[in-house]
């Protein structure tokens, strides 16, 4: 939002939310019906293809908001090496109303200028006219109007809402209020009714001119350096004409140079040039690759999330990971993103952050959940985490972690299969457990007396018995076969406090993996479930109290953090990736992977010096 927000700054169907593009389901069917109805001599291309035309231009701002993420993370060309947060995600969400509002434009031109209709495919004079006019008019007067929408009372009512994001992506280049929007479209308009008033217009001129206006948008938002030097090597003059990402770039982050559309040369004979273009421009193409000192091995989970990683939607990135019923819409997507997890054999950099002095990565094996239970899929899923960690050892990283199943007892051992194959590894590899243990502890209610342990055993589940025998908290578990497997591995002065109980009445629950849904059926109202598991349990229980999946709270200072980790809220990380975090800050010198695990309150104390803290329970 502007500074002080003027005169039409929000969009009309703001109120619509998300039904906002019902308005355009009456101009989607008419044109459908029209094209369906009439006879090939009656149809009109051009009004059937508008629909899809902006359905087009959706995916092709998606692909830059993709492309953009994963070589800002890579680091390679980035031109401003900050990060940005969730405010300016939310603020850029709506990022699809200029589409919406151009495609209700277009439908209203199609219908009420007679010289719009039955447009033909191609006229090279109309394509030659549309040039010449954005080169001579078009980018001359958007020049000046960008001056004034920098003047003090232009700029505190609209503009401002765009320079909120000084760090741009692709789609920062659409964030404006409406009003503005509404006078850039009678500016872009300028060579499309010139055309149609000529009679010159056809559907490769509108559609190749929005495209460029969008590409060139895109283009100068990125924030990574994709230009070639030898571009303006081979033709000196170019230099006016076409503007780069760093060129703009500069005027976000110095407001008062830079103002030109796409080709800089107003700049040049106005004097607003930043004398810093050339030497930003430079750097950012010679900027190498970031080596990080952490990576949180992760990996997909439903064929679904593709949707909610960083690389994906960034409203979905932005917010917990929670099935939408509109994502079913995008199934041959889907699918097309589930063949390629098979094909594709190298894990990926999703999301790169900084704290402290730590230069953080998250890197994806490219497979489901579903293909880590098979176990026919075991060796091959080693072979991508294996080649994952000794990339990350070439590149010097000191730390790396193993999230979700990719630290999977009978996959690797806990990370334990690797070191042992690998045993010159200079990166420590860390599961995580002693921290996510001490979350676990840490989120049982002062006072408790006893608790039931219920799920799959594991190595959590032991250390968890462990501790909490130790303290002289009753362990409660159903099953005579994990009574033995758990007393077994308990000191003899402890095993007093681990009870063979049947009855579920307990009201403290640790649950992991394998936890049915008749045995939450069993337990009483207003029970306490807390995870020890990687994945939340499915909450069935309307009349009891979910824990979030072992967790804590990031510091404030943790930078460049706007998407959410699966399932958790923003800004919270899983105790598994803190852990490596943290291993690397304490300057740890060993393994946590395999049967080792640190001291448990060592971690939880060391996690607490840094800044993180717990995570609150939520009701259900």
């Amino acid at each position: 939002m502007a500074s002080k927000p003027g005169l039409l700054t929000e969009w009309p169907w703001k109120p619509l939310g998300s039904f906002k593009y019902a308005i355009l389901a009456p101009w989607a069917a008419h044109s459908t019906y029209q094209f369906m109805a009439k006879g090939p001599d009656e149809r009109d291309l051009g009004y059937f293809l508008a629909f899809p035309f902006l359905l087009a231009r959706m995916l092709h701002n998606q692909i830059w908001i993709s492309l953009a993420r994963h070589r800002t993370a890579k680091g390679n060309n980035r031109i401003v090496d900050r990060g940005i947060e969730f405010e300016q995600v939310d603020r850029e969400s709506n990022w699809d109303d200029q589409i919406l509002f151009n495609g209700i434009l277009f439908y209203v031109g199609l219908v009420t200028i007679p010289e719009a209709s039955h447009l033909p495919l191609w006229r090279t004079d109309g394509v030659i006219a549309t040039v010449l006019i954005h080169t001579l008019a078009v980018e001359f007067l958007y020049y000046w109007l960008h001056r004034a929408l920098h003047h003090h009372f232009l700029y505190s009512r609209y503009h401002s809402h765009h320079h909120s994001s000084i760090v741009t992506e692709p789609i920062t280049s659409v964030i404006h209020p409406f009003a503005e929007h509404m006078a850039y479209f009678v500016l872009f308009a300028i060579p499309l009714l010139t055309t149609l008033i000529t009679r010159t217009a056809s559907i490769a001129s509108f559609a190749g001119y929005v495209t460029y206006i969008d590409f060139m948008n895109n283009m100068g938002h990125c924030n990574f350096e994709l230009i070639p030097n030898w571009l303006f090597t081979i033709f000196p003059p170019l230099k006016y004409l076409m503007y780069t990402p760093s060129f703009h770039s500069l005027h976000h982050t110095q407001f008062r140079t830079n103002y030109s559309l796409f080709m800089p040369i107003y700049d040049y004979i106005y004097g607003t040039m930043d004398r810093s273009t050339d030497a930003t421009y430079e750097t950012s193409l010679r900027r190498a690759e970031d080596l990080p000192d952490v990576v949180h091995l992760t990996h997909l989970t439903t064929p679904e999330s593709v949707y909610h990683l960083r690389l994906g939607f960034a409203s979905l990135a932005s917010r917990p990971h929670s099935p939408k019923w509109y994502l079913r819409m995008l199934w041959p997507v889907t699918l097309a993103s589930a063949a390629w997890t098979w094909i594709y054999g190298h894990s990926f950099i999703l999301e790169r952050n900084s704290f402290k002095k730590l230069k953080l990565q998250s890197w994806v094996i490219p497979r489901y959940n579903v293909q880590y239970l098979l176990e026919w899929r075991r060796e091959a899923i080693n072979g991508l985490i294996e080649e994952a960690i000794l990339d990350a050892n070439q590149k010097g990283v000191k730390v790396l972690t193993l999230g979700l199943f990719n630290q999977g007892e009978e996959l690797n051992r806990n990370g334990e299969l690797y070191i042992q194959k690998h045993r010159d590894l200079r990166t420590k590899l860390v599961d995580g457990s002693s921290l996510a243990v001490a979350v676990v502890l840490h989120s049982i209610p002062q006072g408790t007396s006893q608790v039931l342990l219920r799920g799959n055993l594991n190595k959590l589940a032991y250390a968890i018995a462990h501790a909490l025998c130790a303290r002289g908290i009753q362990v409660n578990v159903a099953s005579k076969d994990e009574h033995e497997k758990l007393k077994g591995s308990l000191n003899g002065k402890y095993r007093g406090n681990l009870i063979l109980s049947a009855t579920y009445s307990q009201k403290i629950w640790l649950v992991g993996d394998g936890l049915a849904e008749e045995e939450q059926k069993r337990a009483p109202k207003g029970t306490l479930f807390i995870p020890f598991s990687q994945f939340p349990p499915k909450q069935i229980r309307r009349d009891c109290l979910y824990h979030s999946t072992p967790a804590m709270i990031t510091p404030r200072s943790f930078d460049n953090l706007h998407s959410c980790e699966n399932w958790l809220p923003r800004r919270v990380m899983s105790a598994w990736r803190v852990a490596g975090i943290v291993h690397a800050l304490e300057g740890w010198n060993l393994n946590e992977c395999g049967s080792m695990m640190l001291d448990i309150e060592k971690a939880w104390e060391a996690s607490l010096r840094h800044g993180f803290r717990p995570l609150v329970i939520s009701a259900v």
